[in-house]
């Protein structure tokens, strides 16, 4: 197995030596962090396969170094572990395009195998790689390698998880993408706080298409989403 670098950010230093050990007897190499600003030096120094952060930190809590480490890298996988159990928490780490958002105390043969799953998402081809990349949405045009929406001179570059959102509405075009569906192919499993994080992805996108009345986002209730695009429209 290809050895795996893991920045893991947590001021709890018993949990965090724990932690360590674990994971280097499962052969990754892990970074210890004590706080955010130590965790942000490791990270803008260091290229990690996946980053493990606590939230409630000194120096910096885990919500505001995320929000930095996405501005740098969109795609580096993110997991956040943490004692911050509200549903609000959780919508507020997956809105910062984390991959898992796991509640102290947990069991660590879960965690291990979360980390496995998504390290195996992140390293596969996609379906994506087999499918159109390029897309016209009434008067837009969504280049899916490039993140990018545009509609005439202006350019929208999307995050990670809005383009992998908006290339399955493109998909479906006119058709019901069902969002449990939907949800399982983003982050490779069906989950209540992910499908909330999918809705925000879908308002979020819903917005940026405001420009063409052609195109709306229809929500189809209990069931998921229609990108529609009216007849004479491309």
């Amino acid at each position: 197995m290809e050895n795996k670098k893991i920045l893991l950010v947590e001021d709890d230093l018993n949990l965090g030596f724990l932690l360590l050990e674990f994971l280097e007897s499962e052969g990754y190499t892990v970074k210890l962090a004590r706080d955010g600003k130590d965790g942000l030096h490791y990270f803008q120094n260091t290229k990690f396969d996946l980053l493990i952060l606590d939230v409630m930190m000194p120096e910096m809590d885990g919500f505001t170094l995320a929000k930095i480490i996405r501005e740098q890298d969109a795609e580096v996988p993110l997991i956040f572990l943490t004692a911050r159990s509200l549903k609000a928490d959780k919508l507020a780490g997956f809105d910062l395009n984390a991959d898992d958002y796991i509640c102290k105390p947990f069991d660590e043969e879960e965690l291990l195998c979360r980390i496995k799953a998504i390290l195996r998402r992140s390293a596969a081809p996609t379906i994506a790689a087999l499918s159109p990349t390029l897309f016209s949405i009434g008067n837009y045009k969504f280049d899916y390698n490039r993140q990018e929406l545009s509609i005439d001179d202006n350019v929208i570059r999307v995050t990670e998880k809005e383009n992998e959102v908006l290339r399955l509405l493109c998909l479906h075009k006119n058709k019901i993408l069902r969002r449990d569906d939907a949800v399982e192919e983003i982050y490779g499993k069906k989950d209540y706080f992910l499908g909330r994080s999918f809705d925000v992805f879908i308002s979020k996108i819903r917005k940026m298409l405001k420009d063409d009345p052609n195109v709306f986002i229809e929500n189809v209730f209990r069931v998921g989403f229609i990108l529609n695009v009216k007849e004479g429209a491309a």
